[in-house]
């Protein structure tokens, strides 16, 4: 998965902060490198087809809700996708630095 792609794809179809491109594209990376996608589904994701599958999401979805709608649909139909889910550490969290 070429994430420089990826990135650029989700930009210009989604929107969202470099940091938001960038947490997608590490998930996506992190998703192709673990083999689960391909053990699952029987072949490797595509820029194209994560881009497609997030058109999917519903219309009024940020980018990382988009992602994170995907992750569970596929955690609903195989298991074990949560840990590619994007999680928000909120800054008022006295346990976070800022």
């Amino acid at each position: 998965m070429d994430t420089t792609r990826l990135k650029h794809a989700l930009k210009q179809e989604f929107g969202g902060s470099e940091a938001e491109l960038r947490v997608v594209a590490r998930q996506a990376r992190d998703l192709v490198d673990s083999g689960q996608a391909v053990t699952d589904r029987g072949h490797e994701l595509t820029v194209d087809e994560v881009v497609g599958h997030l058109q999917d999401a519903p219309d009024d979805a940020e980018l990382i809700e988009r992602w994170n709608w995907w992750m569970g649909a596929l955690d609903v139909a195989y298991g074990g996708y949560e840990r590619f889910s994007v999680r928000f550490l909120r800054n008022d969290d006295p346990g976070v630095n800022t």
